[in-house]
């Protein structure tokens, strides 16, 4: 049997991307989503594919155990990827949208990846990819949600890959930049659902991010697509000895560097331009 692999929001953007990439490439894959009609979409299009809901346990349990069965019980690689963004200023975010975001951000994934690991351990060896982010390195204005989800991940994952390291399972962090897919419009439906503007000192600094978060097609020059990320992810894949982390896009790369060697002062300051 080829390498089985199962990834998690794969409804648009790297996570379908990449499974259908990997499909193509003849590995076994078996994609899931939250929403019942992309699940049939998949499908349609030629897809092993499952419902998972990271913000439900119960649909957890019940889309692996279908994907297990897509894999006659077995799993070489989970690439965990299915996150959102929630916009706001922290003053402005309710307690419970916080807790939205790490359920479906970093809750489910420690579920899912929980419950992945035994049957890696029974079959001798696999690999937990998990699909970070620049803000999971440096914050950003009214990203604060979302930020905090990332860098509680990256802690999560580099805990999990010390617990791991005497065993077969091996697990990286990819760590992308801006990326094409449906992820501003998602967050600015998250935004509109959650963030009274009119009520808030951040109004006007709002209105850019909503004119952004609006537009059809990245405003960001260092945007690129997919591809981008699925590089890493078949690197990882296919290596016996996978890195602990893949900076993907140029940002990523920049603000990694400058993390380290600018006082936090200095990176305060260039990081508080942006909106």
């Amino acid at each position: 049997m080829s390498t089985a692999i199962l990834i998690t929001g794969c409804s648009s953007g790297i996570g379908y991307h990449c499974a259908r990439s990997l499909h193509q490439a003849g590995y076994l894959v078996v994609a899931s989503c939250r929403h019942d009609d992309d699940v049939a979409r998949l499908r349609d299009e030629g897809l092993h594919c499952v419902r998972l809901d990271l913000a439900d346990n119960q649909s957890i349990e019940q889309g692996l155990a279908k994907a297990l069965s897509i894999t006659e019980g077995k799993l070489d690689v989970l690439f965990n990827n299915g996150a959102y963004g929630q916009p706001g200023a922290l003053e402005d975010l309710p307690t419970d949208a916080l807790r939205e975001q790490f359920e479906t951000n970093l809750f489910g994934w420690h579920s899912l990846t929980k419950a992945v690991i035994p049957v890696m351990l029974a079959q001798g060896g696999g690999k937990i990819v998990q699909n970070s982010s620049v803000l999971g390195l440096v914050a950003m204005k009214y990203r604060g949600a979302y930020n905090a989800s990332k860098f509680a991940l990256e802690g999560y994952t580099d805990t999990l890959r010390l617990e791991l390291a005497n065993t077969p399972i091996k697990v990286s962090l990819i760590e992308p930049g801006p990326i094409e897919s449906q992820f501003r419009a998602n967050a600015k439906r998250q935004f509109e659902a959650h963030i009274d503007m009119t009520a808030s000192r951040h109004k006007e600094s709002y209105q850019n991010t909503l004119n952004r978060l609006g537009k059809p097609s990245p405003s960001n020059k260092f945007t690129l697509t997919p591809e981008a990320v699925l590089k890493p992810l078949m690197h990882i894949i296919n290596s016996d000895r996978p890195s602990a982390r893949y900076y993907v896009t140029q940002p990523t790369y920049i603000f990694g560097f400058l993390r380290r060697v600018l006082p936090v002062r200095w990176l305060d300051h260039l990081l508080g331009k942006s909106d």
